[in-house]
C-alpha cells in the first residue's frame, strides 16, 4: 500500500455536496493492448475535472507552482476497499526538483542516474546563464543605433544630393541656352566637380560608418556563432542524458509487467518521454494495486505560446510521448474498468470522439469536441486532430480535407469534402460569404446592447502566435453580427453570425473593449478568469448550398453548455 501521504481524499479538492449528475466524457486516454489488439480507455470524466479544478485553486494560492508553466494531472482511483481517493503527479521537474511531498515521484529510473543527472543539470544551467548574457550584448544595441544613426545621415545625404542635382540639371540647361565655347566647358565642368564631391562625401561616410560598425559587427557575429554553439552543447547533453534516463525507466502495467522505456520505444523517442504526468500516475497506480476510474491533465503556470498552451485548460496525452505508451499502461485492467469502442455510440467514428452529423459520399460534417484541432499541426505532438482521426478510421480517409477550421477548444460544426472538386467548390462558398454561420457562446458578464454589429480589423504578431489583437493599421477586415439571447446572472448567452472567418475573431470580438467589452466564458487566452471547464463557444449552425444537389443544406446542433 502506497505512503497515504500520496492518496488524497476527495474532500481535498471539491466540496463534499458535490454529486455527479453529469456521467458524459469530454476526452479519452487510449491505446493498443499489446497482447489483444482491442482499444483500452480510460475517460476524463466531469468528475475528474471537478478535482483538477480544484487542485487549480490549490495551485494558484502558492507561488511555488506559478514561477514556471508546465502540465499538472489528476488521476481518480479506487482503493482495494472500495474507497475513492485521488493522486497528483507535474511533469518534468518543478523547480529543478523531482520529488515534492504529496505528489507521485517520478517514474523508477531516475535514482540509477541521479549523479549524472545533477552534473548535466548543472552544466545545463550554466549554458542557460551564458546564453542570457550573451543575448544581452550592449554592442548589439550599440551596433543597432549606431546602424540607425549612419543610415539616417545617408538618407538625408541622398535626399540633399538628390535636390543638388536637380538644380545641376536646370543649371546645365541655362548653361546650354546662354553660354558656348570654353565659357561653357568651364561652368559645366564646375558642376561636374560639385557631382564628382557629392560622390566622395558618399563615399566617406559608407567608409566611416564601415569602420565604426565591422568591429561590432564582427563582435557580434562571433557572439551569435558561440551562442549556437552553446545551443548545441545542450542539445547534446540533454539528449546524452535522455537517453541514459530511458535505458534505466521501467513501467510498469495492470498486468504486472515491466518495459524500460526503450524496450517500449525502440525506434527513439522525443525529449521528455516518461516524465508527464499520465505515465507517472498510471506506473504508480499499477504498482499499488489501484485502479484508476478517470485521469485529467491541464496545463497551469505561465503561457506557452510555442506549445499553444493555455493556464487552467484541459489537454490530452501528447501524441509523441505520451500516447505510444496508453496501450501498455493500460494493460490488464479489468473490462468493468474501461470504455472500450463502441461502449458509447455504435457509429464507428464515435470512439475517435468525433461525432458525424451528416455524411454522404461527397462530404461530411462531423459535431467536433473541444480540445482537439481540426487539422493538424506542423509539430510531431499537434498531429492529433479531427482530420487525421478520420484519416485513419475511413476508406476513403486520405483524401478527406477540411474545408475551414475551428479553434482547438471550439465545439461545433466542421465540414469536410471527400474529393478536391467537392473542397474547392465549398472553399469557394466560404470565401465569397455563401456560408450561413451562426456561434453559440456564454460571454462574462452583461452584454447592454440587444443586438448589433461588430466591425475591427484583426492581427496576429508573429512573435506571439495564436493571440490576435485589433489594429487599425496591419489589421485585416472583420465583419461580426451579435444577438443576445439571454441573460444568465453574470453571464449573458449570445449569438454570433460571423460575416468573415479570421483566426479568433468571435473571441477578440467579444473581449475587445471596441466590440462586446466581455470575455467568452473560460478564454483564458483573452482575460477570462472565471472558473469554466471550457471555452464557452459552439458552432451551433452551418447553411450552405450542396455542391452536387444545388440544394441548401442546413446543419444544427445542440449546444452543450
Amino acid at each position: 500500500m502506497p505512503h497515504t501521504v500520496l492518496l488524497h481524499a476527495l474532500a481535498d479538492f471539491m466540496n463534499s455536496n458535490y454529486a455527479v449528475s453529469d456521467l458524459s466524457v469530454s476526452y479519452y486516454y487510449e491505446g493498443y493492448c499489446p497482447q489483444t489488439g482491442k482499444v483500452l480507455r480510460l475517460p476524463r470524466t466531469p468528475m475528474a475535472e471537478a478535482i483538477a479544478y480544484g487542485l487549480m485553486q490549490y495551485l494558484a494560492k502558492n507561488d511555488l507552482y506559478n514561477r514556471e508553466g508546465k502540465m499538472y494531472g489528476i488521476l481518480l482511483v479506487e482503493l482495494p476497499t472500495g474507497e475513492q481517493r485521488v493522486l497528483k503527479a507535474f511533469s518534468g521537474l518543478l523547480n529543478g526538483h523531482s520529488i515534492f511531498d504529496g505528489w507521485v515521484p517520478p517514474i523508477p529510473g531516475r535514482s540509477q542516474v541521479a549523479l549524472e543527472e545533477a552534473r548535466t543539470l548543472a552544466q545545463l544551467d550554466a549554458i542557460k546563464h551564458e546564453l542570457i548574457t550573451l543575448n544581452q550584448l550592449a554592442e548589439q544595441q550599440q551596433y543597432e543605433i549606431l546602424w540607425r544613426e549612419f543610415e539616417q545621415q545617408l538618407q538625408q545625404m541622398s535626399d540633399r544630393h538628390r535636390y543638388c542635382k536637380h538644380q545641376r540639371q536646370e543649371k546645365r540647361q541655362l548653361l546650354y541656352e546662354t553660354l558656348t565655347g570654353e565659357a561653357l566647358t568651364i561652368a559645366l565642368e564646375q558642376l561636374d566637380a560639385e557631382s564628382r564631391l557629392h560622390g566622395i562625401e558618399r563615399r566617406q561616410l559608407k567608409r566611416q560608418q564601415n569602420e565604426v560598425l565591422q568591429p561590432l559587427k564582427q563582435l557580434i557575429t562571433a557572439t551569435d556563432e558561440r551562442m549556437r554553439k552553446l545551443k548545441q552543447q545542450r542539445k547534446e547533453l540533454s539528449q546524452q542524458l535522455q537517453a541514459q534516463m530511458h535505458a534505466a525507466y521501467s513501467l510498469t502495467n495492470f498486468s504486472g509487467q515491466s518495459l524500460s522505456l526503450q524496450q517500449l520505444m525502440p525506434f527513439g523517442m522525443p525529449t521528455g518521454t516518461g516524465d508527464c504526468c499520465a505515465p507517472k500516475l498510471l506506473h504508480y497506480a499499477a504498482i499499488h494495486d489501484l485502479k484508476p476510474l478517470a485521469m485529467a491533465e491541464f496545463w497551469w503556470g505561465a503561457s506557452s505560446v510555442k506549445q499553444n498552451k493555455v493556464p487552467g485548460e484541459f489537454y490530452g496525452a501528447c501524441v509523441d510521448r505520451c500516447q505510444p505508451l496508453m496501450g501498455f499502461l493500460l494493460s490488464g485492467l479489468k473490462p468493468n474498468l474501461l470504455h472500450q469502442e463502441g461502449e458509447v455510440l455504435n457509429h464507428s467514428f464515435s470512439r475517435e470522439g468525433v461525432i458525424p452529423i451528416y455524411e454522404d459520399e461527397w462530404l461530411i460534417a462531423v459535431n467536433k469536441p473541444p480540445g482537439l484541432l481540426s487539422v493538424p499541426g506542423r509539430y510531431r505532438d499537434r498531429q492529433d486532430s479531427v482530420v487525421s482521426r478520420l484519416r485513419h478510421l475511413l476508406p476513403d480517409g486520405m483524401a478527406l480535407a477540411a474545408v475551414h477550421r475551428l479553434d482547438q477548444e471550439t465545439s461545433g460544426i466542421l465540414l469536410l469534402a471527400r474529393d478536391r472538386q467537392t473542397h474547392r467548390q465549398l472553399s469557394r462558398q466560404f470565401q465569397q460569404r455563401q456560408i450561413y454561420k451562426v456561434y453559440e457562446a456564454v460571454v462574462s458578464g452583461c452584454v447592454t446592447t440587444a443586438q448589433g454589429v461588430i466591425e475591427l480589423p484583426l492581427w496576429g504578431d508573429p512573435q506571439n502566435r495564436p493571440y490576435q489583437q485589433v489594429d487599425w493599421q496591419r489589421g485585416k477586415p472583420s465583419l461580426t453580427k451579435f444577438q443576445v439571447i439571454a441573460t444568465e446572472g453574470d453571464y449573458t448567452r449570445v449569438e454570433f453570425m460571423p460575416l468573415t472567418g479570421r483566426t479568433h475573431q468571435l473571441r477578440v470580438h467579444a473581449a475587445d473593449s471596441q466590440g462586446l467589452g466581455l470575455t467568452i466564458l473560460g478564454d483564458r487566452l483573452y482575460g477570462c478568469d472565471a472558473v469554466a471547464n471550457r471555452l464557452h463557444l459552439h458552432a451551433r449552425e452551418l447553411s450552405f448550398e450542396h455542391p452536387q444537389s444545388g440544394q441548401t443544406l442546413h446543419l444544427r446542433t445542440e449546444t452543450p453548455f
